[in-house]
Order: structure tokens, then sequence, then C-alpha cells
């Protein structure tokens, strides 16, 4: 899966397939602060959503 093949919003489960990680992984990187290295993450209600371009620039700071 390549980084244009994503949707604009994405959920847990595509962020972790994509970074082929844990989906628990995935939770937890969004329950970190953004300033202490975690992902931003909107939250809707109980679910948790990644902008796109909050992950691209997420995977260039680290």
């Amino acid at each position: 899966m390549h980084l244009n093949d994503l949707p604009d919003i994405l959920t847990a489960k595509a962020i972790a397939n994509f970074l082929q990680i844990s989906l628990r992984k995935a939770y937890d990187l969004m329950d970190i602060q953004p300033n202490a290295g975690g992902l931003p993450c909107k939250r809707i209600g109980k679910c948790k959503r990644v902008l796109k371009s909050d992950l691209i620039k997420w995977l260039e700071a680290n």
C-alpha cells in the first residue's frame, strides 16, 4: 500500500495496515500527545480519526 492509496481520513485499522503495526499500537500512538511524539487525531464521539495530511507530517517528523 502506498501513501497515495490512503483515504483523506484514516481509521486506526487503516493506519495499522499502512504502518504494518498492530491495531493496539495504532491506538496507542493516537493516545500519546502529539508534542510527545504521538499521532495527532480527531475524536468524534468514541471514534478516533487521523487526517492523511497529519499522518504525512508525523511520518516526516519521525
